[in-house]
C-alpha cells in the first residue's frame, strides 16, 4: 500500500499531539496509548480494524510500561503509530510488526531524551523573565517554544518514517529473504510475553492480588463479561482509594 504525503502528515500530526498537552492533557492518556494509535492509523489509512488489530498486539509490549524520574525505556506512541503504519504500508504480519516495533519505541526514546536535554533552555529563558517580573514572558517561555520544539523533533521524523518506511520495509524482506522474515514473525510471536510478565509482576504485589482474582471469579463463576469487570474495577478502586485517604487521616 502507498502511503501519500497527507496520509503520513496525519499520523505524524497525532503523533505530536500524543506526546503535547493540547487536548487538556489527554493525549497521553489516550493517543499515546498504542491501541489507540493504531486504530487511528487505521482509520487514516483507510484499514481501522486492522489497525486497531496491529495497535492493540503492539500494546501487548508496555502493559507493564512505566516513565519514573524522566526516563524512558521506549516510546509507545511512536511504536504504536510508526509501527502500524510500516505494517500497514508494506503488508507485513502482525508478529513481524511487533519486531519492527521494538526497535521504533527504543528510537522514540531518543526523541524523549533531546527534547529533554533542549527544553532546559527555555527553564533559563523563564527564570530571566521571573527575575525581571515578566509573566507573559515565562508564560511563553514555558509553552511556545517547548511547543515548536516538540512539534519539529516528532513531526518530522514520524512523516519520514511513514512516508518511506513502508518501501524501505519491503526492500529490506525481498533482500534478507523469507527465512530471515519467518524469524522475525516468530521472535515478534514472543514479544508479547514480555509485556505480559510486567503487567503480573505488579499484579502480584499484595496490594492488588485480592482484586485480580476477584475479577477472575466475577469473570468464571458470574460470567460478567470483560467490559462490565472494568466497570465494576473503577468503582472499587474509588472505594479503595477513599478508604485508604480516611485511613491515613484518621492514623495522623
Amino acid at each position: 500500500m502507498q502511503i501519500t504525503v497527507f496520509q503520513a502528515a496525519l499520523i505524524a500530526l497525532f503523533y505530536y499531539l500524543a506526546q503535547s498537552p493540547w487536548l487538556m492533557g489527554m493525549g497521553y492518556w489516550t493517543l499515546y496509548r498504542p491501541l489507540i494509535g493504531g486504530t487511528v492509523v487505521g482509520i487514516i489509512l483507510g484499514n481501522p480494524a486492522q489497525g486497531a488489530i496491529i495497535g492493540a498486539t503492539i500494546n501487548l509490549l508496555y502493559l507493564g510500561f512505566i516513565s519514573a524520574g524522566g526516563s524512558l525505556p521506549g516510546d509507545p506512541a511512536l511504536a504504536g503509530y510508526v509501527g502500524t503504519a510500516l505494517a500497514i504500508g508494506s503488508g507485513i504480519d502482525v508478529n513481524a510488526a511487533l519486531a519492527l516495533a521494538v526497535p521504533i519505541g527504543l528510537l522514540g526514546s531518543l526523541i524523549w531524551f533531546g527534547r529533554m536535554t533542549l527544553d532546559a533552555i527555555f527553564v533559563h529563558w523563564a527564570d530571566r523573565y521571573a527575575e525581571e517580573g515578566n509573566t507573559s514572558g515565562v508564560a511563553f517561555a514555558n509553552i511556545v517554544p517547548p511547543q515548536i520544539l516538540l512539534f519539529v523533533i516528532c513531526f518530522v521524523p514520524a512523516f519520514i518514517a511513514t512516508l518511506y518506511g513502508p518501501s524501505a520495509v519491503k526492500g529490506a524482506i525481498d533482500f534478507l529473504g523469507a527465512k530471515v522474515f519467518h524469524i522475525l514473525m516468530v521472535v515478534g510471536g514472543m514479544l508479547p510475553a514480555l509485556g505480559i510478565a510486567m503487567n503480573f509482576r505488579a499484579i502480584g504485589r499484595g496490594q492488588t492480588l485480592p482484586f485480580f482474582f476477584l475479577g477472575f471469579l466475577l469473570f468464571v463463576y458470574l460470567k460478567i463479561s470483560v467490559i462490565g469487570i472494568a466497570a465494576f474495577a473503577v468503582v472499587f478502586a474509588f472505594v479503595y482509594m477513599q478508604l485508604h485517604k480516611g485511613g491515613v487521616k484518621s492514623g495522623a
